[in-house]
């Protein structure tokens, strides 16, 4: 412990109470590694406020005294983006002591929470209103509001109600300096400059520190129906989605394209499912359709589009789930992929975009090459092809799951080479290298080398002007020269 952060410890300590500040290496212990277990850090204490003015002291005191402060809420980052340096230099602000749920405005379709809300709290919260928060994910057990905005976070409903950001009305942000913004008011227009609630959506608490958001509900679904179905290749589903679109407008909430070699690893490794199909097929759809007060049973709906579907050819077999209990089946196949794939062995995930019309050809063509170059790996993508977002995974060949050094071998060897030449192919096609997942520590290095040269300029000076010390989640995002520290 540096003699700044001790003299910022005791400060806060004493303005904020002794719940403001946890120092014991037991109880911090499992907050400086990410959930993959792939970055780990060093911290002297955790800071956790309980209320927006106790953010602002503890950022404005940081400043003062020049002590680095990594933002954190659920710690469920893909790309270590909430894991503090190893070297120490920088103090844990955890907002999970922020847990409240300020306000839920039905007429307006708003609602008003902290950054540590969970997300499966706000859920709840909107529901018991007769409203629902259109964005949900596997982690919604342990995500909170703060980190969802900060990494503009996607999802399954992506297709339908958009990122974090088309869902964010309003943020209250704490700047690097200690004052308070506050954007809870959820204008419809205003007109006064550069719109730092936009600009704080996805910066991955490099640029201020989001303590509250005011988010966009919708009406709970009437009715709601899930299927799954059988195509032929990714060309083929997307020409599923497009013509199940045009006969049912916005009641496609969820597109998730899975590929059947994929499905045969989590039937493998995944205890008590299922395959839904008889039969083996070489791709997979699951679909939710919803559907709105005084409109026809979504199941009706959905059975009737399938079924125009195997009629014209676009799928091979299908079928609706006959109760939620079975819609549960279907989903826990998809989002047990990364689960069953960690059990076949090591892989490399990347969370990838391009164009939504491009992407179907650029999964068979950069799975084709990946493999061509590196003999004996297997890569492919699945995920949210409505909205040109997919997890494009190489995984190694079979037979490292039980030998941890020569899997940490094939990951440097050639993990990481094709890794590269992933992203490669990626910013080739015109596409992103970070979808929904953000940059964090993971992607900087590549965002550096692959990002144009106006872009990076723009990054480091939006950064620059707001963070001029350099101490807002270090070493996140962007690759910065090093600011001295206070002694």
């Amino acid at each position: 412990m540096t003699p700044a952060q001790t003299r910022l410890i005791d400060s806060v300590r004493a303005l904020l109470g002794p719940k403001a500040v946890t120092t014991d290496p037991t109880d911090i212990a499992p907050w400086l590694e990410d959930w993959r277990k792939r970055y780990h850090g060093a911290s002297a204490a955790i800071l956790s406020p309980d209320s927006t003015t106790g953010v602002a002291t503890i950022v404005r005191l940081a400043g003062e005294q020049g002590v680095p402060l990594v933002p954190q809420g659920g710690n469920t980052s893909m790309v270590g983006g909430a894991t503090p340096p190893a070297d120490g230099s920088a103090l844990i602000l955890s907002l999970r002591r922020m847990n409240r749920m300020r306000r839920i405005d039905a007429d307006a379709g708003l609602a008003v929470a902290e950054a540590g809300v969970i997300l499966a709290d706000l859920h709840d919260a909107a529901e018991a209103q007769g409203m629902r928060f259109p964005l949900t994910l596997g982690a919604r057990g342990s995500a909170t509001v703060g980190g969802l905005v900060s990494t503009n976070a996607g999802g399954t409903q992506v297709l339908r109600f958009g990122t974090m950001r088309s869902l964010v009305a309003g943020l209250e942000i704490v700047l690097p300096d200690g004052q308070i913004q506050d954007g809870l008011s959820a204008l419809k227009k205003d007109n006064r400059g550069y719109d730092l609630t936009q600009l704080l959506v996805g910066a991955e608490g490099t640029l201020g520190v989001v303590t509250a958001a005011t988010l966009r509900l919708v009406p709970i679904a009437a009715d709601r129906a899930t299927g799954w179905i059988a195509v032929d290749s990714p060309r083929a589903a997307l020409a599923l989605l497009r013509s199940l679109e045009a006969r049912s407008g916005d009641a496609i909430e969820s597109f998730e394209l899975v590929p059947g070699g994929i499905l045969d690893l989590v039937l493998k490794h995944i205890p008590g499912t299922r395959a839904p199909l008889a039969g083996r097929h070489p791709w997979l759809v699951l679909i939710d359709y919803a559907t709105g007060p005084g409109q026809a049973p979504a199941r009706d709906l959905l059975e009737a589009a399938l079924g125009t579907a195997l009629s014209g050819g676009l799928a091979r077999d299908a079928v609706v789930a006959a109760s939620e209990a079975q819609a549960s089946a279907f989903w826990r196949l998809r989002d047990s992929i990364s689960e069953a794939e960690r059990a076949e062995g090591p892989t490399i995930a990347h969370d990838i975009s391009v164009a939504v019309e491009a992407m179907p050809d650029f999964m068979v063509d950069a799975a084709a090459a990946v493999e061509a170059a590196y003999p004996g790996v297997h890569a492919t993508g699945f995920g949210h092809l409505g909205d040109g977002n997919v997890h494009f995974h190489v995984n190694a060949p079979a037979g490292l799951q039980h030998d941890p050094a020569a899997a940490e071998r094939w990951r440097a060897e050639v993990g990481a080479p094709a890794s590269r030449m992933v992203y490669d192919l990626v910013v080739a096609a015109g596409g992103s290298i970070s979808a929904e997942h953000g940059i964090g520590q993971m992607k900087r290095d590549e965002l550096e080398r692959l990002s144009s040269p106006a872009r990076l300029a723009a990054l480091r000076a939006i950064k620059a002007g707001l963070d001029p010390q350099g101490l807002m989640n270090p070493g996140k995002l962007l690759a910065l020269a090093e600011k001295p520290r206070a002694p």
